[in-house]
């Protein structure tokens, strides 16, 4: 029994440290760049102005913690916007195929 065609770690080789996609470090480093340039800003030492200053980093931050099933799920809201917002163009391009050419 249990014989799979495809090793369980093949997905996670393909991510940044195991965990992250280019996405997720464009996302996150945009919300940090952002509570940065906000801390530079604003000079405020009320403890509401500066939970508002961090929140672009927390936000993010929280967004690409790695949870079970997260890519999953984001990839499934990309696949859905994508769907509605781009041209309908798909390109199958399976695992063991040969691309369409005879090998």
């Amino acid at each position: 029994m249990n014989n799979y065609l495809i090793p369980a770690n093949s997905k996670k080789s393909q991510l940044i440290l195991g965990y992250f996609t280019l996405t997720d470090i464009i996302l996150f480093g945009s919300g940090v760049g952002l509570t940065l340039l906000l801390l530079l800003i604003v000079q405020s030492a009320n403890v509401g102005i500066m939970l508002l200053i961090l929140a672009p980093a927390l936000i993010t931050g929280f967004l690409v913690m790695p949870v079970q099933y997260y890519h999953n799920v984001l990839q499934f809201i990309i696949n859905i916007y994508s769907f509605y917002s781009g041209r309908r163009r798909y390109i199958w391009r399976g695992w063991c195929s040969g691309n369409g050419k005879d090998e």
